[in-house]
């Protein structure tokens, strides 16, 4: 079934649901991602098609910000990019409504708390649930003061996707997993995205961490570019997650590429 927007009253499958099912095939499952509007939402879609032709599970839409905090280089030059061609936040979504209804991976918005702020929290909520969107990743939104945002997400059936990093203290561990709904985002090392992560005992020990608490699947992200980097978490997280190495394979090569790119790491 193509998930597609969500008429009102209706339930959606969750992201764990959607998950376990995926994991029936599959041991290890991926999660890719756009910056909406680079290098044009045109590029976005035929990224999206390649991306669904190879079995991507889920799909993080980048809504474009001006200071993404979380970002390496790349990200914030396609972010600034998107935004200087007029990329709105109504172009967005309208995206994700019709990537939503075509593709069969889930699809979560990922951006900056401003972005959700100057819309207001409930509005955010209703528009993301209307697209299709299951979920959404805010970086930079500190769980403390996430209360009212994750109980409107949790009314409509949203998951917020809490990030896990190496330098959390067990007890903020606690705490994150307390809010985390859907799955968790592990961050494999400091820093921002982009740059390669060795992958070794304290990526295991980081997702180990995030186990004891907390119940929902785990996705390691930041630095995961090859089939090796697949290999190494298979038994260990639920999920990969896959953004610079994606982004830069369309830059060098584009669709060609891509597809050579996404083929070997799902072979």
């Amino acid at each position: 079934r193509q998930s597609g927007p969500v008429p009102r009253g209706e339930k959606i499958m969750g992201m764990e649901a959607f998950i376990a099912e995926r994991k029936q095939d599959k041991d290890l499952l991926v999660m890719a991602h756009v910056v909406c509007g680079y290098p044009s939402f045109e590029d976005n879609m035929q990224e999206l098609e390649i991306m669904a032709e190879a079995g991507v599970d889920l799909v993080e839409l980048q809504f474009p910000f001006s200071e993404p905090s979380a970002d390496g280089p790349l990200f914030v030059r396609a972010n600034e990019q998107s935004l200087k061609a007029g990329t709105t936040v109504d172009q967005c979504f309208e995206f994700m409504a019709k990537v939503s209804t075509r593709f069969p991976f889930k699809v979560l918005m990922m951006g900056y708390y401003n972005t959700v702020f100057k819309m207001g929290e409930e509005l955010f909520v209703q528009r993301l649930r209307e697209a299709g969107g299951v979920g959404y990743i805010l970086p930079d939104l500190p769980v403390e003061e996430s209360a009212n945002l994750h109980q409107l997400s949790a009314d409509a059936g949203i998951e917020p996707i809490i990030l896990m990093t190496p330098t959390s203290s067990d007890k903020r561990l606690a705490q994150l997993g307390a809010a985390s709904r859907g799955m968790v985002y592990a961050v494999a090392r400091k820093g921002v995205t982009g740059s390669k992560t060795n992958m070794g005992d304290d990526v295991i020990a980081l997702i180990d961490r995030c186990r004891q608490h907390t119940n929902v699947p785990i996705g390691v992200g930041f630095g995961i570019t090859s089939k090796a980097d697949m290999d190494f978490l298979r038994g260990s997280a639920d999920l990969a997650i896959v953004g610079t190495a994606a982004l830069q394979t369309w830059e060098d090569s584009g669709a060609e590429g891509l597809k050579a790119f996404f083929a070997d790491l799902l072979a």
